[in-house]
C-alpha cells in the first residue's frame, strides 16, 4: 500500500510541476490542483496506512488511525477547492479582460522556421 501511495504522489507530483511550466493560465492553474492533491496524499500517509483497524475509538479496540492526518487532509480539501475556485474565476476575468491565455498576458507569437 506505501509503494501505491509513492507512485501516485509522484504521477501527481509529475504531472503538476509539468503542467505549471505551460505558458497558459488553465494548465497552471490544474497543475497547481494536482500538487495540492500530491500534498494531501502525503499528508494523509503520514497518519500510516493500515488496512483492518477501526476507523475511530471504539469501546474494546486498541489500535486505530491517528485522526490528526485525516482532519488535516478534509481541511486542505476544502481550502484547496475554495482557492482553485478563487483562482479560476481570477483565470476567466483576465482571459476576457486581456483576450488572451498566457500568463503574461501576451499572445504567444509563431516563431519563423518552425
Amino acid at each position: 500500500m506505501p509503494l501505491l501511495v509513492s507512485i501516485a504522489t509522484a504521477a501527481l507530483v509529475g504531472a503538476g510541476v509539468w503542467l505549471i511550466l505551460r505558458a497558459q493560465t488553465f494548465p497552471v492553474i490544474l497543475g497547481l490542483m494536482l500538487l495540492s492533491y500530491a500534498a494531501n496524499l502525503v499528508l494523509f500517509a503520514s497518519g500510516g496506512l493500515t488496512v483492518g483497524r477501526a476507523p475511530i475509538l471504539i469501546k474494546g479496540v486498541e489500535t486505530y488511525p491517528d485522526p490528526i492526518p485525516q482532519a488535516l487532509v478534509l481541511t486542505a480539501i476544502v481550502i484547496g477547492f475554495a482557492m482553485t475556485a478563487f483562482v479560476l474565476v481570477l483565470a476567466l476575468k483576465a482571459r476576457f479582460a486581456l483576450d488572451s491565455d498566457h500568463v503574461d498576458g501576451d499572445p504567444v507569437e509563431p516563431q519563423e522556421g518552425r
